[in-house]
């Protein structure tokens, strides 16, 4: 089986140092894509610094959480808080959504919105992912499925990632959890043909912990078409300042620029490929 290994770096747009990060390991390093925040504090910047990079594929890091919409609030009443922002994280969501309290016509009025900023800041929208990966319940998966069909995103993430030896238990059981979405969305998206969709990622147990090593051993683990996910970030301290996720987004940085690790990758038989490049059967 052939082995390609798309290399993304998330949330580009959120905060400048995850933007500038995301760029340095793209121009330095062996990261081929990245996902943007349209609803990001440093979006309109992190547009024109991707527009100088056009060989780093742009993708939409679709947000339901942890931002402001892009929408009015009162148009998507069921996907705020009392203050008119997106709810806080993946929790306050999931308990609003298996309360059956989101209404997918707000998911679609906002998402569509995140595409068309990119859209309209001159970016080519390649794939598409969700924050937090809340992208892939069930509900949200069918308009972001619909969605790319009709915007063209050739690609989007499916999160079943393979996993390591030497996982904690509790972060293994909620990869473990998200993994059982990831591939009732892999068959959704199977059946619809298009569009693409990866047949696994990495990355995502040891999301904001990534070095040399740790992706080395991850290698093995590539086959057919696999997803790194990475946080590439710098200056550690102001990026926590605002997001408290105890994320080591310099050392990741430094991983995806080291010569050795781009050594690994080809040692290991595998092509890194944008999503752009990925073979079409």
């Amino acid at each position: 089986m052939s082995r390609f290994l798309v290399v993304t770096a998330d949330d580009v747009g959120l905060h400048a140092g995850m933007t500038d990060g995301a760029i340095e390991a793209h121009a330095r390093g062996i990261v081929t894509a990245c996902s943007v925040v349209p609803a990001g504090r440093d979006f309109a910047r992190a547009a024109g610094r991707l527009r100088e990079h056009p060989s780093l594929a742009v993708g939409a890091h679709l947000t339901l959480v942890g931002a402001r919409p892009l929408s009015p609030p009162v148009e998507v009443p069921s996907l705020v808080g009392r203050d008119g922002a997106l709810l806080p994280g993946f929790g306050a969501f999931l308990r609003r959504y298996y309360a059956g309290s989101i209404d997918p016509g707000d998911v679609e009025r906002e998402l569509r919105r995140q595409i068309e900023a990119l859209l309209a800041a001159g970016l080519k929208v390649s794939h598409a992912n969700g924050h937090q990966h809340l992208h892939v319940l069930p509900r949200v998966h069918e308009v972001v499925l619909r969605l790319a069909a009709e915007y063209g995103v050739a690609y989007v993430r499916t999160p079943v990632d393979r996993r390591p030896p030497g996982v904690p238990l509790m972060r293994r059981l909620a990869v473990g959890a998200l993994a059982c979405y990831g591939k009732a969305a892999l068959r959704r998206a199977r059946e619809r043909g298009t569009p693409r969709s990866g047949d696994a990622t990495i990355g995502i147990c040891e999301a904001g912990h990534l070095t040399v090593g740790r992706v080395a051993a991850l290698l093995p683990l590539v086959q057919g078409v696999t997803e790194l996910v990475c946080h590439p970030g710098l200056g550690d301290r102001a990026i926590s300042a605002e997001f408290p996720w105890g994320y080591e987004w310099e050392t990741e940085t430094r991983a995806f620029c080291d010569s050795g690790l781009a050594r690994a990758v080809r040692s290991a038989g595998v092509a890194v490929v944008s999503p752009l490049e990925l073979p079409t059967t």
